[in-house]
């Protein structure tokens, strides 16, 4: 499976300079957050296949008016042609009103909530969330520390990626494109991200 993932900044390649045949042989869209609702609006009318996405810590207008067309995965397991994806958007909360921002205690709570779900699953795949795993390419500081609880869930399920956005690539040499995280491969995915995987195996990275 060919997967675009997109992030952050609204990618030229896929928009301001579009061409027809660019998307012709994804097989699927994640967008990981604090992207323009019509950003993913045209991304997904212009594919032949599905957009899912979670939210980021700017995507509060969703909660109102998601992207049409788009398939939401907000503390979902969502499993399309084999591989499970698990979504869980948002960032570390650096203001009380943020209604995409979690303490650490409350995103355990919503991986919590998803045990079951996960147990019957037998895991999951590719992690997707908005904000990075803590110490895996975060930033040490209140809006883009990442969350400790993320590396227990890889601990716990092994999943063969994790795919992100948050960390911009204008924030410097620590925001690498992808790392590895106990067998994980972790994908920064800001800007736009292609890589392949395939049920049971290991990702394999086009950049």
């Amino acid at each position: 499976m060919k997967i675009l993932a997109v992030a952050d900044e609204v990618s030229k390649v896929y928009y301001d300079y579009y061409r027809e045949d660019i998307l012709r042989d994804i097989d699927l869209i994640i967008g990981c957050g604090d992207l323009p609702r019509e950003y993913l609006e045209f991304l997904v009318t212009m594919a032949s296949c599905p957009l899912i996405y979670v939210r980021g810590n700017h995507d509060d207008g969703y909660l109102d008016h998601p992207p049409a067309g788009c398939i939401c995965i907000e503390d979902r397991l969502y499993e399309y042609e084999g591989i499970r994806f698990l979504g869980l958007g948002g960032s570390g909360r650096y203001r009380p009103d943020g209604k995409n921002m979690y303490s650490e205690r409350e995103m355990k709570r919503r991986i919590l909530k998803r045990s079951w779900s996960l147990f019957r699953k037998g895991g999951f795949d590719v992690l997707v969330t908005h904000a990075a795993a803590r110490g895996c390419g975060d930033l040490d500081t209140p809006v883009h520390r990442g969350f400790s609880c993320f590396l227990d869930l890889m601990d716990k399920y092994h999943p063969q990626t994790m795919v992100h956005g948050h960390i911009h690539s204008s924030y410097g040499y620590r925001t690498a494109r992808r790392s590895d995280y106990h067998g994980t491969t972790i994908i920064n995915a800001c800007g736009h991200y292609v890589f392949e995987i395939e049920k049971g195996k290991k990702e394999q990275s086009k950049g």
